[in-house]
């Protein structure tokens, strides 16, 4: 941040590969926020690219969704930490959107329900692993979701004390599963939901969407 200030907020962004994407996503960082690229072991020079376009890189080496999150949180300092995909599908700006209810005190994580904007955005199979995965979540913690939204924002330090240990696909669901667990207000809004940049490594194939529901489907048990 100018001035060496510390950010409110920061918008942790696991990365494997996405060069393609990161113009895009980085200029799109909301004002007051910063933006923390936990380079995931990409061989397409993007936490290079990254750093060129004035990110916090942080670099993590094993590999896994969970692990790329859990280096971006715990290497953070705002107030505030949210989750984005990197791929641009998500609009970063929508995190300070997301944040105003935890801000406000009425809510201690927010989730964003995705709206896809155009066909192909969310395939079926990913879309049926998800509303499997929302069944699931609501018989476990009586917390009713429609998604299990990869934009969300709570407090840094409040969810470093959930003590997370997931390191895979099922990181997501272990925060909502671990928060609702403690008592947390968690509430749910909608952010716009397009097609990704470059190649999924998880909702583009259906082996990539089974592991990561059954990464997800061993935090519930």
């Amino acid at each position: 941040m100018p001035g060496g200030h510390r950010p409110r907020g920061e918008i942790v962004l696991p990365c494997l590969n996405e060069a393609a994407a990161l113009p895009w996503v980085l200029e799109r960082i909301p004002r007051g926020w910063r933006a923390l690229v936990v380079d995931n072991g990409s061989t397409d020079g993007s936490g290079e690219l990254a750093a060129r376009l004035g990110a916090r890189v942080v670099r993590e080496p094993r590999r896994g969704f969970g692990a790329a999150c859990h280096a971006g949180l715990t290497a953070a300092e705002g107030e505030l930490i949210a989750f984005c995909d990197c791929d641009a599908s998500l609009d970063p700006a929508e995190a300070a959107r997301a944040a105003e209810p935890v801000l406000a005190g009425t809510a201690d994580l927010v989730l964003a329900r995705r709206r896809p904007t155009a066909r192909g955005a969310w395939p079926a199979h990913a879309r049926a692993g998800n509303l499997a995965l929302s069944v699931m979540v609501r018989r476990r913690t009586g917390v009713r979701l429609h998604d299990i939204g990869p934009l969300r924002v709570a407090r840094r330090r409040a969810l470093l004390d959930l003590g997370l240990t997931d390191r895979r696909s099922g990181y997501p669901l272990e925060m909502v599963v671990a928060a609702a667990d403690a008592g947390w207000r968690i509430r749910e809004t909608e952010v716009a939901y397009r097609p990704r940049t470059g190649k999924s490594k998880v909702t583009g194939t259906w082996r990539g969407t089974f592991q990561a529901v059954r990464d997800m489907r061993k935090v519930l048990r």
